[in-house]
């Protein structure tokens, strides 16, 4: 993507926590535990080997992080002309969200977070949370093409959470999550996932029509969504798949949501909710 030199946004900033104590392999357990829950807790719980205490600092970034950084800050500036110009003509005020860039763990709205969750959205704070080494975790562990459009992918789908919070979705799928079984809870979940990679889809289109993206930068937000599709991660961790537990959609899915809103541009074709076949 052409990012160089262009606007970043105001809200980014980052901190640092301490006194992290993960057991072997537990960073790429709890992301794949969050993955495949959307569970922050449950993650916390699977990559934790002891205990943590929280401090909150600015850090000095590597070279690579710092490129990394600038990069998500000019993503989310993207995100944020996009839907203030979308949702303009929805007849919506779009607020913007915070995006918090951290290393080893960091305290959200939403309770601790640790490094090896991988990015999220807290809709108490309006906050979106990323480690910058999860670009590398899907790449080298989850087989995502390499290539920096990625990145923009997840920012972007993550955005797509705090644009169903603007917009009224985030807290009636709150409210319908109290009555529903896990199955139905599941179901309804994966939803509301696809509707964020559908949106994500839109900001792509959105950077297309800017003139912002290079040759091969869809190809690469296609390989990051098929590569945390719910199947894909479930054969990864047990070697079988049972459909009835996805919270996020299949490889297939994911994709097929997220060229949807590539091809349409705008929110015209984003109601996962009432689609008979997602």
């Amino acid at each position: 993507m052409k990012w160089r030199g262009r606007r970043q946004s105001s809200n980014v900033s980052r901190s640092r926590g301490g006194g992290v104590a993960l057991g072997g392999g537990g960073l790429l357990i709890a992301l794949i535990v969050f993955l495949l829950t959307g569970n922050p807790r449950e993650a916390i719980r699977s990559g934790f080997a002891g205990t943590a205490t929280e401090t909150t600092q600015n850090y000095e970034l590597s070279k690579k992080e710092q490129e990394l950084y600038d990069y998500s800050a000019v993503v989310l500036a993207d995100t944020e002309d996009a839907w203030h110009s979308i949702l303009k003509k929805e007849g919506i005020n779009y607020r913007e969200p915070k995006l918090k860039i951290f290393k080893g763990q960091v305290k959200s709205g939403c309770g601790l977070a640790s490094s090896g969750m991988g990015p999220f959205y807290c809709s108490r704070d309006e906050t979106l949370y990323m480690d910058l080494s999860f670009y590398d975790s899907l790449i080298k562990d989850f087989g995502a093409d390499e290539g920096d459009f990625i990145l923009s992918y997840v920012i972007s789908h993550e955005v797509g959470h705090h644009v169903q919070e603007v917009t009224g979705i985030m807290s009636q799928y709150q409210e319908m999550m109290g009555k529903l079984s896990e199955k139905d809870g599941n179901a309804l979940t994966v939803r509301l996932e696809l509707q964020a990679d559908y949106l994500a889809g839109v900001v792509a289109r959105y950077q297309k029509d800017q003139g912002y993206l290079d040759p091969g930068d869809i190809d690469e937000a296609i390989s990051a969504a098929w590569s945390i599709g719910d199947d894909t991660l479930q054969k990864r961790a047990q070697g079988y798949v049972r459909p009835e537990s996805f919270t996020h959609g299949s490889s297939e899915e994911r994709t097929r949501w997220f060229k949807k809103g590539y091809e349409a541009g705008d929110l015209s074709e984003w109601d996962t909710f009432s689609a008979k076949n997602l």
